[in-house]
């Protein structure tokens, strides 16, 4: 396993993250694990050198966190590992229960604590941006976690590049902790991050973790018609990532070309290319089998060439701005 430091941080985390996001009951979403399985899928990635976990409080409503949480507490030293969760989506039904206020974000963090059975959240990421709430609020409340201990840095995922730069710019005016992380989604099918987000990024010194770097498992197909259960039944990819057009068929296929001249499968070399970008630090791949881990551990060993990168790249055309809704 490879270690590099988050972004600005001294801090060292695995090059591959491990999502948490299938963890927690079936009643949620249908391709998520049970607690027997989830701790399975810890284990090995404990096993292969992985130290960096992310889950968010939205994951089968809290059920993600404790899974992940109760895993960690059998199987690692709580120094040894890096915990990432999440905040914003809601949490039930009331107009208080949700967003970026600064009463949402001090209850969610503090529910998320015990889920995960933890005195601090290394990472706290914010899982979307907030309109409706100033940012000054926001990013004060952040703050106050940092200064009070119960988080150690502070991450961002999917926004515009312009709001980004704003609640940075707020934390700089304010002399606030600022954001060491973006989790964006980015991927061979999905390249628009790297108009604006990725270079701000790299200009600010900020670790990108993208998420979803296999497209929800599409990128990972072994066939055209391959479909899993989460394939069949996940509306995020249907509805607001809308993948699957003719477009991201083709570069699939590029992937399924490149993979069988390597002799590999087509999720090494999708999450190879997305090592290979400037500014990525570590994906965030989510895993339901054991398996899967390895496979995402072993891209670490799989250099494309500039051939097999362009070969990839070339179909690509710019396409409607996906995955900063809610």
């Amino acid at each position: 396993m490879e270690y590099v430091r988050l972004g600005n941080t001294g801090l060292k985390v695995s090059r591959i993250c491990l999502g948490c996001l299938s963890f927690g009951r079936s009643d949620w979403r249908e391709w998520t694990v049970d607690d027997s399985e989830g701790r399975l899928i810890v284990k090995q990635a404990l096993e292969r050198g992985i130290n960096y976990f992310d889950t968010a409080n939205v994951y089968s409503n809290g059920g993600s966190e404790k899974v992940l949480g109760g895993a960690l507490a059998e199987m690692a030293p709580r120094a040894s590992v890096v915990i990432s969760t999440k905040v914003f989506n809601p949490m039930g039904p009331g107009p208080t229960e949700r967003g970026l206020s600064r009463k949402h974000i001090f209850e969610s963090v503090d529910s998320s604590l015990k889920r995960l059975g933890t005195d601090y959240i290394d990472l706290l990421v914010i899982h979307r941006f907030d309109p409706e709430t100033p940012i000054v609020e926001t990013v004060q409340a952040l703050g106050d976690l940092v200064r009070a201990g119960k988080v150690l840095y502070l991450g961002a995922s999917s926004m515009h590049a312009w709001q980004f730069m704003q609640m940075i710019s707020a934390q700089r005016v304010l002399g606030l902790p600022e954001f060491v992380v973006m989790q964006n989604y980015y991927n061979l099918i999905y390249r628009e991050e790297e108009q604006e987000m990725l270079p701000l990024c790299r200009s600010e010194g900020i670790a990108v973790t993208p998420w979803s770097p296999l497209a929800r498992g599409f990128l990972a197909a072994e066939t055209d018609t391959s479909s899993s259960i989460r394939m069949k039944t996940d509306t995020i990819s249907t509805g607001q990532l809308a993948i699957g057009g003719e477009q991201d068929r083709v570069i699939a296929e590029r992937v399924r070309v490149v993979a069988r001249e390597l002799g590999v499968k087509p999720a090494k070399v999708a999450l190879s290319w997305v090592l290979g970008r400037q500014g990525v630090v570590a994906p965030v791949v989510g895993a339901d089998a054991p398996s899967h881990v390895d496979e995402a551990v072993d891209a670490l060993d799989l250099l494309l060439s500039p051939e097999q990168c362009a070969f990839l790249e070339e179909p690509y055309q710019h396409r409607v701005l996906r995955g900063l809704e809610p």
